[in-house]
Parts: structure tokens; C-alpha cells; sequence
């Protein structure tokens, strides 16, 4: 026998959470030019520093040979003034030139010395500038998206590949109707390719975007093959009050659903409208909409 009574039941709001990764990290070329390289696509899982593409660009080769050209020119000019300046020495202490000559001297020395220091210098930054063709994965993960190809140009800043790593999560878009119902630490339900799974709602953002509240979904098990996939997830919305009774207890003749119910010393046949069923620590219920009421008595097998 067991005596209905109003049982305070969960409802669950159905919305569509998208896969996203928790960091999308952009690899961007940092010197323009043509791509002459590009060893990953699509759907490759990549480690942190490793090459994915080569950038060229003709003009470095050319500015560098100029550069090594001055460096010889300001090289001969340095040898030139070193050996005025040592002659100079010579003809001071011979008592043939005057010592503010000799001062001029040795500023030309030092001046040559400096102008080659300098163009030493540009012509690093040129090298490295060159070096910087090569691209490396910013961190581990899965190549998301590459907008580029092969023999294409690109410029300084433009995106060869992102790449989604740190792992994944669930991005839910719930209408805002649902935002003072909703908790965060709540535990969900996902079903993903038939298969249902738990999951916590980890953060509520605090900004509407067009009618929707952002949530972020926390799961264990998630299926990682495709990111922006969407998967049926269901919301803890509100409670309210049913009447429950065992599955067992439903007995279906001619599509009628019936009840045996005990009054007065008597069991009798009760027809009733069924709602949603679900599931307890200590059995399967079924939900009456209409046809019992808090009180019944039913006779459960």
C-alpha cells in the first residue's frame, strides 16, 4: 500500500550547449611575406614550439647584403683612420704636428668605430627579422582553423592557424527568463550521441547577451572529436510538487492506463493520465496529472 502524497520534483529545462575550447590561441606570422611552408591542417594535434609554417620575404636577403657591404666599406674607412692616427702619433713626437690635430685623429677613430658598431647591429635586427619567419604552436592542442595556404601572402599580425588546447567545455545560451533559477555548482544532465553523462554549471556570466545568460558547463567525459558540436543538455529550471507512484503500479489496458486503488476496504480501477517518469535511489516512479489525488491509497504488486 502506499498513501500519495505531494513529492517535490526537479523540472529540467531542454537547451543546446556548443563545444568550445578553453583556449583558442591564434599563431600569428610576425613578419610579412610569402608562405613557403605549411606543415599542419585541420584537426592535427600540435605540441607547444612546434614549427607549423615559414614565412619568406625576398627583401631581408637583399637588405642584409646591403648592410654586409657597409660593413666592409666602414671596416676599410676604421683600418684608414687607425693608421692616420698612428702616423699622426708619430709626426707629435717628432714635433711636425700639433696635438689638436692628433685629437681630430683619434675622433675619427672613434667615430669609424661606432658607425660600425651601429651597422653591425641594424644588421642583427635584419637576421632575427628573417629568422622570425619561422611559426610555432603557441601551446599543445588541436589546429582548429588554417585560413591560409601554401604560396600565399600574408602580412605581419595575420593569423596562420588557431589552436584550441587547455581542454574543452560546454557553453550553454540559456533564455534569460531562467536567469534567477539558475545556480552555480548546479548539477546537470547531457546526452551526448545517446549516451547521458553529469555535469556542473562552473560559471554564470553576469552579461545578457541578446535575451540569452552564458554559462559555462563542466564534464568530465566529454566527447573532444569536434569543437562547436552542439549537445542536448538539460537545466535544473524550478520544483514543484507531483503526485508519484512505482511504474509497477500502472497497468495499460485498450491504451488506458490504470491504477488499482484501496477505499473502504475495497480495491478499484482508477483510470489516470500519466506524465513523466523518473527514476529515485529507491525504484522507478511515474508522475499522475489527473485521476489520483494526495491521499489515494494505491496498491502497488
Amino acid at each position: 500500500m502506499l498513501t500519495l502524497a505531494p513529492t517535490t520534483i526537479t523540472e529540467w529545462k531542454a537547451v543546446y550547449g556548443r563545444v568550445e575550447a578553453r583556449n583558442a590561441i591564434p599563431a600569428r606570422a610576425r613578419i610579412g611575406g610569402l608562405i613557403v611552408d605549411l606543415a599542419v591542417t585541420e584537426g592535427e594535434m600540435v605540441k607547444a614550439g612546434q614549427k607549423i609554417a615559414t614565412v619568406q620575404d625576398d627583401k631581408i636577403a637583399f637588405q642584409v647584403a646591403a648592410l654586409d657591404a657597409q660593413l666592409r666599406a666602414l671596416k676599410a674607412q676604421m683600418g684608414t683612420a687607425q693608421s692616420e692616427l698612428a702616423r699622426g702619433q708619430t709626426l707629435v713626437d717628432k714635433g711636425v704636428m700639433t696635438v689638436q690635430r692628433l685629437d681630430q685623429l683619434r675622433t675619427e677613430v672613434d667615430v669609424a668605430r661606432n658607425q660600425l658598431a651601429a651597422t653591425g647591429a641594424q644588421r642583427s635586427v635584419i637576421v632575427q627579422q628573417g629568422a622570425e619567419g619561422d611559426i610555432f604552436a603557441p601551446g599543445d592542442g588541436r589546429v582548429l582553423t588554417v585560413p591560409v595556404t601554401r604560396g600565399g601572402v600574408i602580412m605581419a599580425g595575420e593569423v596562420v592557424a588557431t589552436i584550441g588546447g587547455g581542454g574543452v567545455f560546454l557553453r550553454l545560451a540559456v533564455p534569460e527568463r531562467y536567469a534567477a533559477t539558475l545556480k552555480q555548482g548546479a548539477a546537470i544532465r547531457i546526452n551526448t550521441n545517446g549516451k547521458e553523462s553529469a555535469g556542473r554549471l562552473a560559471k554564470i556570466y553576469p552579461q545578457i547577451d541578446n535575451g540569452r545568460v552564458i554559462a559555462d558547463v563542466e564534464v568530465d567525459d566529454l566527447d573532444t572529436d569536434f569543437i562547436d558540436a552542439r549537445v542536448l543538455v538539460e537545466l535544473p529550471v524550478g520544483e514543484r510538487a507531483a503526485l508519484l507512484v512505482p511504474t509497477a503500479a500502472i497497468m495499460t489496458r485498450s491504451g488506458i492506463d490504470f491504477v488499482h486503488v484501496a477505499a473502504d476496504g475495497a480495491e478499484t480501477e482508477r483510470a489516470v493520465v500519466t506524465g513523466e517518469r523518473t527514476t529515485r535511489t529507491d525504484g522507478d516512479y511515474v508522475e499522475i496529472l489527473t485521476g489520483l489525488a494526495a491521499g489515494d491509497v494505491v496498491v502497488a504488486p
